[in-house]
């Protein structure tokens, strides 16, 4: 595992610094949905401590069993109303909001004692119905990046999860259409890194633009990712 997830830092160093323009260093998030434990403590050995999880009570029962070690986890899956509790209790991070009743409900039930929880709004930049996300016409025409109907829908909800007193607003996360030719995506991740640099602009807390997986990171990463969200090239196959 150590020399896999060493190959895979490399690389993201290597396309970082390909970069044209806002260089920065580009986070690198284990994916260890169905993946025991036991995994999630080898890769901290191995100098990892940023693990995401798709499934609520997989990923609840894998933080109870490492709490003994200091990991921050991410929720990257689908967010179902009843679930919310179990996530706004657990989680450092949540990766796929984009329903202003998710907001609310993590809002109420992220206890006072924990600090803030950490939100992204998950964009279905490709406009995939098989995905999540808030989604609009990202149109190319003489409209700025204020105009864009897509930045429209998105910094309202960050207004709403900015005035939460329990969350963060930090940034965007998008999960590409695996079929798209890599100049099309390319192009998807431009657009988004635009509204991203954006908000960061007229929020002072956002900080991460999560896009990328196993297939694509490299194409994310040249067009602005500052996460990377992989797992199956570190972990190996799933069951």
């Amino acid at each position: 595992m150590n020399d896999r997830i060493k190959n895979i830092l490399d690389l993201i160093k290597k396309y970082a610094k390909k970069r044209i323009s806002h260089h920065h260093t580009v986070q690198l998030l284990a994916v260890s949905k169905r993946f025991p434990a036991q995994a999630v403590e080898d890769a901290y050995a191995c100098g990892l401590t940023q693990f995401g999880e798709n499934y609520v009570q997989e990923g609840v029962d894998k933080i109870q069993q490492l709490a003994h070690l200091p990991l921050t986890w991410h929720f990257i899956g689908p967010i179902q109303s009843n679930k919310t509790q179990l996530i706004a209790q657990n989680f450092d991070w949540v990766q796929t909001v984009c329903r202003e009743k998710i907001i609310a409900r993590l809002q109420a039930q992220r206890p006072e004692n924990l600090a803030p929880l950490n939100i992204l709004i998950q964009v279905n930049i490709s406009q995939d119905p098989a995905k999540s996300g808030v989604i609009a016409d990202f149109i190319n025409d003489n409209r700025t990046i204020l105009e864009q109907p897509l930045y429209i829908q998105i910094y309202k909800m960050a207004q709403l999860i900015h005035k939460q007193s329990r969350l963060c607003f930090r940034g965007l996360m998008t999960i590409s259409e695996k079929s798209l030719p890599t100049e099309e995506l390319a192009l998807q991740y431009k657009q988004l890194d635009q509204i991203y640099q954006q908000l960061q602009k007229d929020f002072a807390t956002v900080d991460c633009l999560s896009m990328g997986m196993s297939q694509d990171f490299e194409t994310a990463i040249l067009n602005g990712s500052t996460q990377v969200r992989i797992g199956t090239a570190i972990f190996g196959q799933r069951d």
